[in-house]
């Protein structure tokens, strides 16, 4: 059966008979879907792999239909007859979110959120000509229903997971009345479902839209509060309020009508609501119940979004247990329970992290005073030891990475490993220790325990900055 790698290469040939000189997996998102860059001598192309026939037709059929509307999206190439693989062009890789946290809130950034709030008008007005919302993956409309939803999921998946009180009815009404207020929009065109910094490449200083496959017909307003209040790019209130007035010009021009700003605004904040909360929702269920590191650590930032919303802003409709609910989630106490200790200059604790050989040198010798530490054993995942072409290479080389991504459930593998590490690190700073031990084995402390413990040593620096030793035993390099 062929590999994913040999399904996209057949798939280019027919394409382009150039020859693929690199075929690179990228980092996974969210989703389920992978991608991979295809390079060539001339050029590079996006290779995206899925199962989800349905969310990949609605793509394929989104993306025909706003290239013909002028809209900024890329073009698809080729796609295989099963609609699980197809190849379109590639943007690289300056997100506007990686130019944001690069160069800061200059004028220069300010100019590309410009340019692509100009072009989101153009997708969500002009885009919305003669578009079949039949197509949609789900729902063909965020109206009331949608809505609904998204604050519901807010309620299930965190507001009850802290166990918060509140009063049940009282609760429901308010999200009945916001619901509707909400659904009565006077603009309603194409609504992008994920409009963040993310999802906009930049090329030669030129905003391109990424990833719209969620799309359907909604209020203009959801789109822009994406984009404005999106919790990592933390934009300044006066950025947000510059950026969401020019956006209305813009809109305008493509409505060729004027917009009653103040109703305009009044609705926008209801969106800005809905988005802040999805978002909790989305950390709630991965973070809480998955236990996603990731997803916990993006809570308090969330949280903070939203208190700075509540505190600036007006929802234009009375909701008042709706209101004191969300004040007490942004209370500090709730906010600080989130937030992961992180080592300072006066921290003493060091991580001491080996990879060794079950079969060679054996455990590692427990070095530190108090006792405490771990041995993982890696011998359950997959070895690319005995693949003839990675048997000379270690778990630092890209090839033994790309198959430990691909073919192994490593990923999973170290979640876990993370989640037990992360109660030690936190205590062992609280306690002021000074030494703990975490060391990988694998039959030949070559690939597998190599990997994982300089994914760890990764994750503990981001996490909570602290200091790290890494040693390869068997590889004699650190």
């Amino acid at each position: 059966m062929a590999t994913e790698k040999e399904l996209i290469i057949q798939l280019f040939s027919k394409y382009n008979s150039e020859e693929i000189t690199g075929i690179d997996k990228l980092p996974q998102s969210g989703g389920e879907r992978i991608y991979y860059r295809l390079t060539t001598l001339k050029t590079s192309f996006i290779a995206t792999v899925s199962n989800n026939v349905k969310e990949n037709e609605t793509f394929l059929y989104f993306t025909k239909h706003f290239k013909n509307a002028k809209a900024p999206v890329p073009t698809v190439f080729i796609e295989n007859d099963a609609k699980t693989i197809y190849i379109q062009e590639d943007f690289g890789d300056a997100s506007l979110l990686s130019i944001l946290e690069e160069k800061g809130f200059t004028e220069e950034v300010k100019v590309l959120y410009k340019k692509t709030l100009e072009a989101l008008a153009t997708l969500q007005i002009k885009g919305d000509e003669n578009l079949n919302y039949k197509k949609c993956i789900t729902s063909k409309e965020f109206g009331k229903q949608a809505i609904l939803s998204d604050f519901l999921y807010f309620k299930y998946y965190f507001l009850d997971t802290l166990k918060i009180p509140y009063d049940k009815e009282k609760l429901g009404d308010d999200l009945d009345a916001l619901s509707n207020y909400l659904n009565h929009a006077d603009f309603k065109f194409f609504l992008y479902r994920d409009f963040q910094s993310r999802n906009v490449i930049i090329k030669n200083a030129v905003p391109y839209f990424i990833d719209y496959q969620g799309g359907m017909h909604g209020a203009l307003q959801y789109d822009v509060a994406s984009m404005l209040w999106q919790a990592k790019a933390d934009l300044p209130d006066v950025w947000k309020t510059e950026l969401l007035h020019y956006y209305i010009e813009c809109a305008e021009k493509e409505l060729q009508q004027t917009i009653d700003v103040s109703r305009f605004v009044s609705q926008y904040n209801g969106y800005v609501l809905i988005r802040l909360l999805q978002v909790l929702g989305a950390y709630g269920f991965r973070g809480l119940l998955e236990r996603k590191a990731h997803f916990l650590t993006s809570i308090p930032l969330a949280l903070k979004n939203l208190k700075s919303f509540l505190q600036n802003n007006k929802l234009g409709i009375s909701v008042p247990e709706f209101e004191r609910v969300l004040e007490l989630i942004v209370a500090d106490e709730v906010v600080h329970r989130f937030e992961p200790i992180k080592a300072t200059d006066e921290t003493q604790l060091v991580v001491h992290i080996k990879s060794f050989s079950f079969l060679k040198s054996g455990y590692p010798k427990n070095e530190s005073t108090n006792g405490g530490g771990f041995v993982f054993d890696c011998r359950g995942i997959l070895n690319p030891g005995r693949i003839e072409q990675h048997k000379k290479e270690t778990g630092r080389d890209k090839p033994v990475q790309d198959y430990l991504t691909e073919n192994t459930r490593m990923d999973e593998y170290l979640t876990g490993v993370f989640s037990t590490v992360d109660i030690s690190v936190e205590d062992y700073i609280k306690r002021n220790f000074e030494i703990l031990e975490v060391n990988f084995g694998c039959t030949g402390g070559q690939h597998r325990s190599v990997y994982a413990a300089d994914a760890l040593a990764r994750h503990l620096k981001n996490k909570y900055a602290v200091k790290t030793i890494v040693k390869h035993v068997e590889q004699n390099f650190e």
